[in-house]
């Protein structure tokens, strides 16, 4: 399967919340899906880790989705109109829109603790959902 990781289930883990175990485990069987984060994913993820002085943090992050063979893909400027008309739509708020963008033009399955997809034509799965699969 192919899989867009969102944000929320990689802060999971390294802010080790309520979920972690169960994001722990989905992205530990990397080998199982073709894994993908956005790079506005990765970039929210440095952005939050950098204004809270977690270089080293955001150092193992890397390392680790380079290891896992999770890809950074992105979108053009050209897509930023689709992510207007996916807010518009469905209600989202721009990191929602982007993700939905991203997952429709690479043909991905949104895995995420996030319910907003739920509103979407292409909703979500969560870890749990994958693992129990």
């Amino acid at each position: 399967m192919r899989l867009l990781i969102d944000t929320n289930i990689f802060l999971e883990v390294i802010l080790e919340q309520e979920r972690a175990q169960e994001a722990r485990e989905l992205l530990s069987r990397s080998g199982e899906h073709d894994m993908f984060i956005s790079d506005y994913s990765l970039h929210s993820i440095g952005i939050l880790l950098f204004r809270r002085g977690l270089h080293e943090v955001f150092r193992s992050f890397l390392a680790d989705i380079l290891e896992a063979g999770i890809d950074v893909i992105s979108l053009s400027l050209h897509d930023m109109y689709a992510i207007i008309r996916a807010a518009e739509r469905f209600g989202l708020d721009f990191d929602d829109a982007y993700q939905y963008v991203t997952a429709e033009r690479y043909g991905l399955t949104i895995v995420s603790f996030d319910s907003d997809f739920d509103k979407t034509d292409r909703g979500r799965v969560t870890p749990g959902q994958l693992l129990s699969s």
